[in-house]
């Protein structure tokens, strides 16, 4: 059973929210301050936190990052009724999973525990399968290749989740990964390149976009144009999906492509203002059918641009913004063999 430790000094918060996940099956402790809170967490193994932002004497702010001190595996909530764009910025530094606002809606927050209680069991498991292959690998052959199958099954089921964990905070955008995906694997066939490259990419951008978990739904979805803060928070979503995926036992090109994919070839992108060589082919390729796929697709602050503005695009900087090969490859994939984009989730080869 998966265990929660709840921190809110209002006591009808504790009584209601404790309530709320034990009816669901999940065995929560509570405590009315951040000082009770890390005893408990020191003395008990916990799989999730859920805590207010603004307490006495220690903050939930603070609090967290004495519990990331101790235990880096432990999924945060953070909650709070002064939703503002600092408070969001102050939890995603501090490592929060997730965000939700007061008053807190039992479905909405079921669905958000449920959601990070699962990958953490996902996490746990992957970790478990790895210490069990190590042990076993040098004397049982057999076992190697049962325990190989798990974790590949393993990585895919996290993937696979992962991906979706972006569609439940940002339906507006519910299928862009895949798209871009699979765009980017057609891509890479085009242009010759092997079967490992060819599943990186794929997987690169079924979560590509997986660094916004950490972005305010309310950004996310937003219709109008966005503040500074919220722009400068949402471009952290690139460094946020790096920094999650490099602990993920991953090939880390793909973290590092992720880290890339919102840079461009004149140095003008973000987050770090790579230029050229500095960026990874496998970025170059998922960065040029992001572009396209956005600009094809209906956003919350705009329609669709269509496809031949969008091809427009990569044509007109090739060469600037996009690498030349890569441009080429994507112009062809779509003029010559008139690709469409397929939100379809193919099985995932992982390169081991």
């Amino acid at each position: 059973m998966s265990k929660v430790l709840l921190v809110d000094d209002e006591l009808s918060m504790r009584m209601t929210i404790s309530e709320f996940l034990r009816r669901d099956g999940i065995d929560c402790d509570v405590a009315e301050n951040a000082h009770t809170a890390l005893e408990l967490f020191v003395n008990n193994e916990y799989d999730l936190l859920i805590t207010d932002v603004v307490m006495p004497k220690m903050s939930g702010i603070d609090l967290m990052e004495k519990v990331r001190e101790i235990n880096q595996e432990c999924k945060i909530i953070i909650l709070t009724g002064e939703p503002t764009v600092d408070t969001a910025v102050r939890a995603v530094q501090s490592q929060a999973n997730d965000y939700m606002a007061k008053p807190v809606m039992k479905d909405d927050l079921l669905k958000i525990v449920r959601r990070n209680l699962q990958i953490k069991q996902l996490n746990d498991e992957r970790k478990q399968l790895f210490l069990d292959n190590e042990r076993y690998s040098r004397h049982l052959e057999d076992m190697v290749t049962q325990r190989t199958h798990a974790l590949q099954k393993s990585m895919s089921s996290t993937i696979t989740l992962l991906s979706q964990v972006v569609e439940y905070r940002d339906p507006y955008t519910a299928g862009h990964q895949r798209r871009v995906g699979n765009c980017s694997a057609r891509i890479a066939e085009w242009m010759g390149l092997g079967k490992d490259i060819t599943e990186s990419v794929r997987i690169m951008g079924y979560i590509h976009d997986i660094g916004k978990i950490v972005v305010p739904s309310e950004i996310l979805s937003k219709p109008g144009k966005l503040t500074l803060p919220e722009f400068l928070l949402l471009q952290s979503h690139s460094q946020a999906g790096f920094e999650m995926l490099c602990d993920a036992n991953l090939p880390p090109i793909i973290a590092e492509a992720i880290y890339q994919h919102h840079e461009r070839i004149d140095g003008s992108g973000y987050p770090r203002k790579l230029k050229g060589d500095q960026i990874s082919l496998q970025a170059h390729i998922l960065m040029v059918a992001d572009v396209v796929e956005a600009m094809t697709s209906h956003r919350p602050y705009r329609p669709s641009l269509g496809l031949d503005v969008a091809l427009a695009e990569i044509e007109d900087h090739a060469g600037i913004l996009y690498d030349i090969e890569v441009s080429k490859a994507c112009l062809g994939l779509f003029r010559e063999e008139k690709y469409t984009f397929d939100d379809r989730q193919y099985e995932i080869v992982m390169p081991l």
